[in-house]
């Protein structure tokens, strides 16, 4: 729906705004793609290595249609790939969302970071005004 409207404002002639919104729906669906238990359920299990669609269903607690419905969701979002042996389908997680993730999350990991270290500055301030340390005696 929002990618919808960006492309007619594309159309229409605002593309810097409709270019902002495509991207912008872009991110958004990464993170409604996480957004479902399920499928950071599958993700966890994914994280050990490549997959057979059972092995899934086993380990995620969900049916094998549900399980197939995630897959081919995290499949279009590009956040699995799958390839065939012989009868069977193996699913593994590919790096680049979680690439595009960090790098999104690292401007406000930087940010918690800096307000971290100057709010531990003015605990260490108060710790020594309300201890100030005697002087030893030669």
């Amino acid at each position: 729906m929002v990618v919808q409207a960006a492309v007619s404002r594309l159309l229409d002639g605002g593309k810097k705004n409709a270019l902002r919104c495509i991207y912008m729906a872009a991110h958004l669906d990464i993170f409604q793609i996480l957004a479902d238990p399920t499928r950071r359920r599958i993700v966890d299990v994914l994280r050990r290595g490549e997959q057979p669609v059972m092995a899934l269903v086993a380990q995620a607690n969900v049916h094998q249609s549900g399980v197939s419905r995630h897959l081919k969701l995290l499949q279009e979002a590009g956040f699995v790939s799958m390839r065939s042996e012989g009868q069977r389908r193996l699913y593994a997680l590919r790096p680049e969302p979680f690439d595009e993730l960090e790098r999104w999350l690292a401007g406000y990991r930087e940010l918690w970071e800096a307000r971290l270290d100057r709010f531990g500055a003015v605990l260490e301030a108060r710790r020594e005004r309300s201890n100030p340390r005697k002087e030893q005696a030669p």
